[in-house]
């Protein structure tokens, strides 16, 4: 009894199984027709952008591309680059702006007032010469 119950034996769990496997694949199918949550067709342009960096990988190695061939791919890879960036809204980029002046304000304080104290000290130890 125990033995027909086992995984893969019995014609139920190979049913299971297959259901799974189908069920991944729609859902694989609807992902790509909905839009992205943030950034609206981003998906669709990192898919563009995807497509255009295989196109130059086709390119065999053996061909020569001079100075200014270079300097153009370098620009046109950059600028894809830029394109992938997520970029923070102003709301953002003031909260990480006010969360770093903060940061550095308060490591400005503490290393301000350690420098302070070892002066201090440098000072007791050694002996003020004026």
């Amino acid at each position: 009894m125990a033995d027909n119950k086992r995984r893969g034996e019995d014609a139920d769990d190979d049913r299971l199984n297959d259901e799974v496997v189908s069920d991944g694949a729609d859902d694989d199918a609807t992902d790509a027709d909905e839009p992205a949550t943030r950034g609206g067709t981003a998906t669709r342009e990192r898919a563009k952008a995807d497509s255009a960096d295989s196109r130059s990988k086709t390119r065999t190695d053996g061909d020569k591309v001079g100075l200014f061939g270079r300097i153009a791919r370098f620009i046109r890879e950059v600028v894809a680059e830029l394109r992938k960036v997520i970029w923070p809204t102003r709301k953002e980029l003031l909260t990480y702006t006010g969360v770093v002046i903060a940061f550095v304000t308060v490591m400005l304080a503490i290393v301000a007032v350690l420098d302070f104290a070892f002066a201090k000290g440098v000072l007791w130890v050694f002996g003020n010469p004026s």
